[in-house]
């Protein structure tokens, strides 16, 4: 009998091991390398790549382009959508200053129909534009061949003592 109980253990112990390993290569596979063009001259294009890399578990390699309009032009990017820097990721198209976390669930859930992320403009707060603690209210978009759809919303946070 003990030894029927050690060997469910056992196998108990086994089974676990296996489906955290499985769980710590599915994480590693998460990981992402991002090809980020911007102007040479922007500065918050590389704030938005050091949120974009925070923790280590993403890569940004940035190209400065001497034409965002084309490179924008190239991968699809709608006018009313453009911010100042467009990243490839994955064969995604993120404009601007998207959230890691909505990115990460675009990778996730890889939704058909959607060539990419955008956050149009350069919102107070949004990542890459933090100033203080205050927020103005953005929105991402998703948008592909069949339009546009919001695809998360972040509300205005006035700054502390406001």
């Amino acid at each position: 009998m003990l030894a029927t109980i050690r060997s469910a253990v056992f196998r108990r112990s086994l089974a676990g091991a296996l489906m955290l390993g499985g769980s710590l290569a599915a994480c590693s596979a998460q990981a992402a390398t991002f090809t980020m063009y911007r102007d040479a001259s922007c500065g918050c294009c590389t704030a938005w790549a050091d949120h974009i890399e925070h923790g280590d578990h993403h890569s940004v390699e940035t190209v400065d382009h001497p034409d965002m309009r084309a490179v924008k032009a190239e991968h699809g990017v709608p006018a009313q959508l453009q911010s100042c820097h467009t990243a490839i990721v994955e064969g995604y198209v993120i404009e601007g200053h998207v959230p890691t976390a909505d990115i990460e669930r675009l990778l996730a859930e890889r939704p058909e129909g959607v060539t990419g992320l955008a956050v149009p403009g350069m919102p107070m707060g949004s990542p890459g534009m933090e100033h203080g603690d205050h927020r103005q209210a953005y929105q991402v978009v998703a948008f592909g061949p069949e339009g546009m759809t919001v695809w998360a919303s972040y509300p205005a946070q006035p700054a502390a003592g406001s």
